[in-house]
């Protein structure tokens, strides 16, 4: 957005001890963000106050004919009983009733346009700053979503952006509300200048009350929106982990474990409802007290002939309409304890400066890509996993990451994708820096298959093409293959050794795979997931153990495949298994976060005795699981 953003205040702490600076402060946050929002969307805003600007003109003005119709036709046909014969006094009925019809109907478009810019308003904000949160999420490195929980995430996307332009629904009704007050108060001062002095009052009794209810209110909803968070990212791993649960009988646990939050926040929210219980009978009984006051004393008035019975209807419907719009302001200002703390908890994923940097540089080549590592480390919170790695792969080659646990394989084909930077040194690709080139520009030279393969609810042709189909629905154009032809998805899947089985399937690549691709195994999900980084024919292939969930004979086929293909990849593969490893054309041999060693798997089973002891090891794990 090209409009200033509020500044995201501290959160509260919850504690009492000075009532009325807090809610002095959560009102003034308040208005600085309806401020931003006004400058964000002016237009909608206008349209809506426009609206209503004229239900508050017509409110004054339905108290004006009805007051006018009480004198002309009403008191008279009380005082003759019977309404006169003739034009002047059917005539005058009629000139009342049609008058009242068209201030109804003012009113009515007035209550539209209101409603209607206030609702695009609403709308249109939130789905701009979801639309923020949801490009910061893409933005912020993987070691960030690490330590945010998912559910926390949907939440603010959700929840936070709901809460922080809740106060905008009521914001026209209560800026007209103000017109309407002023209008009111002219009237009335007219009217009766003891009368207006009673509605004088109302103002500041209303406003204190309000107050009140703010600085006591605050604490709780601060609370209760940071737990709406923890419910959900309990529920979110509770559902996603639903196997482990049942499989394991954690039912009850998972349950008991839920329970915390869920009633803690309940607790927050019965609280939050009792305040408002106290104060809602206050902000509701004092416009009506001051409609009962307005009618005793102005009916002493009318007696005293100081005043016309036309007057005091006039003046009592106007409190009478005034006690909704009263309440109006109050609601607004009742909403922004959660708005305040909603908005500062999407402004902590807005701020978030761990985004990964980047330049203007592109890449040209066209042939395989040329990956290296140049004096690189890096650093899991204080743990140090690379420490000055040099690597360089020539292209066109394979080379095989192998290791033990821990050893940094995983690291490095992170860091040839940049889901990471590294901490020291540099990640090069074609001799860039992959911290300088543009966006999109490493994607459109590199792809990866990872270990812990994620497809989306989609069928399987949506989950190897991704954007390239939807960008055709969004365009409201038929799906045409986007950017991949049928012939190379189906090479894809065919060098991923996937064509068979999405053959068999019901609706081949129309076939839904469910959530997660929870109707396929851990193997072909893993295919489909090789076959995806395939159809972009990368320069740089890195699989990450992306094979590790295929059969021997099945992977053993995939790796001949690649090497067979007419591809324009290098392709760095973090391996394990022995027949994977001596596909390679290099093995590199990490150990301690360090390259121990390089060479053929021959030239490492002779000459390294860690390498051999590795391959030893990795040769009675296969054995084993095949037994």
């Amino acid at each position: 957005m090209t409009t200033d953003r509020p500044e995201q205040g501290e959160q509260s702490s919850g504690s009492p001890s000075d009532p009325p600076e807090q809610g002095q402060r959560v009102v003034r946050r308040g208005l600085a963000l309806l401020r931003w929002s006004i400058r964000a969307e002016p237009w909608p805003f206008a349209w809506s106050v426009l609206g209503a600007a004229l239900y508050a003109t017509t409110t004054v003005g339905a108290a004006l004919v009805l007051g006018a119709v009480t004198d002309a036709v009403v008191v008279p046909a009380l005082e003759r009983g019977a309404v006169q014969d003739g034009a002047g006094g059917l005539g005058a009925v009629g000139m009342g009733a049609a008058a009242i019809v068209a201030v109804g109907a003012a009113k009515s478009v007035g209550i539209v346009l209101r409603r209607v810019g206030a609702s695009d308003m609403q709308f249109r904000l939130s789905a701009r700053v979801r639309r923020e949160v949801a490009d910061a999420y893409l933005r912020l490195p993987p070691s960030w979503h690490r330590r945010h929980p998912t559910g926390e995430l949907l939440s603010t996307l959700n929840a936070d952006v709901e809460a922080a332009f809740s106060p905008i629904a009521p914001l026209p009704f209560s800026c007209g509300v103000l017109l309407l007050l002023a209008v009111a108060a002219a009237v009335l001062a007219a009217t009766d200048p003891l009368l207006a002095a009673i509605g004088l009052v109302l103002g500041p009794a209303l406003a204190l009350v309000n107050s009140g209810y703010n600085a006591r209110s605050a604490p709780p909803a601060t609370r209760a929106q940071a737990l709406r968070g923890e419910v959900a990212a309990v529920a979110h791993e509770s559902v996603d982990g639903a196997q482990v649960v049942k499989t394991l009988g954690r039912e009850d646990a998972e349950a008991a474990r839920f329970r915390v939050p869920a009633d803690r926040l309940r607790d927050e929210m019965v609280a939050l409802g009792r305040i408002r219980a106290s104060f809602d009978p206050l902000l509701e009984a004092l416009p009506n007290v001051a409609t009962l006051a307005v009618i005793v004393v102005g009916a002493v008035r009318v007696g005293a002939g100081a005043m016309s019975v036309g007057d005091l209807v006039r003046v009592a419907y106007l409190f009478t309409v005034l006690a909704f719009p009263f309440r109006m302001i109050g609601y607004l200002l009742s909403e922004f304890p959660r708005a305040v703390v909603g908005w500062d908890r999407v402004q902590r994923v807005l701020a978030a400066d761990e985004g990964l940097v980047s330049g203007r540089e592109t890449l040209d080549g066209t042939g395989p890509a040329e990956p290296a590592l140049d004096a690189v480390s890096f650093r899991y919170a204080d743990a140090d996993v690379l420490a000055d790695v040099d690597l360089r792969v020539e292209p066109g080659r394979t080379v095989a990451l192998v290791g033990p646990t821990g050893s940094g394989k995983s690291t490095v084909a992170a860091l040839l994708v940049r889901l990471a930077d590294p901490a020291e040194g540099a990640v090069l690709l074609d001799g860039h820096d992959l911290r300088r080139l543009a966006p999109g520009a490493l994607a459109g030279s590199a792809a990866a298959a990872l270990q812990q393969t994620f497809l989306f609810d989609d069928t399987v042709r949506g989950n190897i093409t991704l954007a390239e189909e939807h960008d055709a629905i969004k365009g409201g154009r038929s799906i045409k293959g986007g950017r991949f032809s049928e012939d190379e998805v189906s090479a894809a899947l065919r060098l991923a050794q996937a064509e068979e089985f999405v053959d068999a399937l019901p609706d081949g690549l129309d076939t839904l795979v469910g959530e997660r691709g929870a109707t396929l195994s851990g193997g072909q999900r893993q295919r489909l997931a090789l076959a995806r980084a395939l159809v972009r024919r990368p320069r740089l292939l890195v699989l990450d153990d992306a094979t590790s969930s295929v059969d021997p004979a099945v992977e053993a086929a995939i790796l001949r495949g690649l090497a067979a293909a007419d591809l324009p990849s290098t392709v760095v593969l973090v391996a394990y298994r022995r027949a994977s490893i001596a596909l390679a054309d290099e093995i590199v041999f990490l150990a301690g976060g360090r390259i121990l060693a390089r060479g053929t798997h021959a030239e490492l089973l002779a000459r390294l005795p860690a390498y051999a002891a590795f391959v030893a090891a990795q040769d009675g794990l296969d054995r084993a699981r095949a037994s």
